[in-house]
């Protein structure tokens, strides 16, 4: 054994957030997708509907899958 006291209660919640941190990593690689990724796909769907409107024949129709029967 060492000769310095151990805080039990630390090495607990040590243990705790890495079981926490290991749970979290394992469903980020599931299930999540990176800002970086998100900030991108959401330009790209920015731009895709603004080149869209440009070219719309009536600029003043609202963007939209709205028909008038």
């Amino acid at each position: 054994m060492s000769d310095t006291p151990v805080n039990l209660n630390r090495v607990r919640k040590d243990k705790a957030r890495a079981a926490k941190k290991a749970r979290a990593d394992e469903n980020a690689a599931k299930f999540g997708r990176s800002k970086a990724q998100s900030k991108l796909d959401e330009a790209r769907k920015s731009r895709a509907t603004r080149i869209l409107d440009l070219h719309r024949r009536d600029p003043d129709a609202p963007s939209g899958d709205e028909t008038d029967p």
